[in-house]
């Protein structure tokens, strides 16, 4: 057995601290693989989602998820670890559960903000062409009136500047180097605009 092998005195630890060994190691090992797959960018998280935000709109963004693999395992790493701790500082059983569940809960609201925080961090580099209406920006390339063709804009989204595609409703062209103002976004990738001061 894996767990015999690796205490040489199985049979000198009590019951209690038997079980704990039996919840570590496995967890540990899964815990192991899956923090591995996950720096190597596979997503071995087949979710027991339960988000916290319950219905999500296309677009919003990625919910806080605490009830996942990854968390669950986590949980049981570090409670069967943290338990062990316990039981060899010579804790009370129910303190050492009681102290062990602590850390493991714990452990689980740290990973789940990690992977939010990551999450959130890999979203805010995607553009999403919605954050450009309302804005101002200047023609790039002339822009044909009444949609007769297709121009360019430059205009700062989400922090960087973008030369984007855009066409405009006006009667009139709209030279390079106006200023526009930004009003729909047409098939998520042209952009629908008008002169300032129009």
């Amino acid at each position: 057995m894996l767990i015999s092998s690796i205490l040489p005195n199985w049979s000198e630890v009590g019951i209690f601290e038997q079980v704990f060994w039996v919840i570590t190691i496995p967890a540990t090992v899964i815990f192991l693989i899956l923090l591995v797959l996950t720096i190597a960018g596979g997503d071995a998280d087949t979710d027991v989602d339960t988000d916290i935000d319950a219905d999500i709109a296309d677009g919003d963004s990625i919910p806080f998820q605490f009830l996942s693999l990854k968390n669950i395992v986590a949980f049981f790493a570090v409670f069967g670890w943290s338990g062990i701790g316990f039981i060899h500082a010579g804790l009370a059983s129910w303190l050492v559960i009681l102290l062990a569940f602590i850390c493991g809960l714990l452990m689980m609201t740290l990973m789940a903000t990690l992977f939010y925080l990551m999450s959130k961090l890999a979203e805010s580099g995607t553009l999403k062409m919605t954050n450009a209406i309302g804005k101002l920006g200047e023609v790039y390339l002339v822009i044909p009136a009444n949609r007769g063709g297709m121009g360019k804009v430059q205009l700062n989204i989400q922090g960087s500047l973008r030369t984007i595609d855009a066409i405009t409703d006006d009667s009139e062209t709209i030279p390079t180097s106006s200023i526009i103002q930004v009003l729909e976004v047409i098939d998520e990738q042209i952009l629908l605009v008008k002169k300032q001061g129009k």
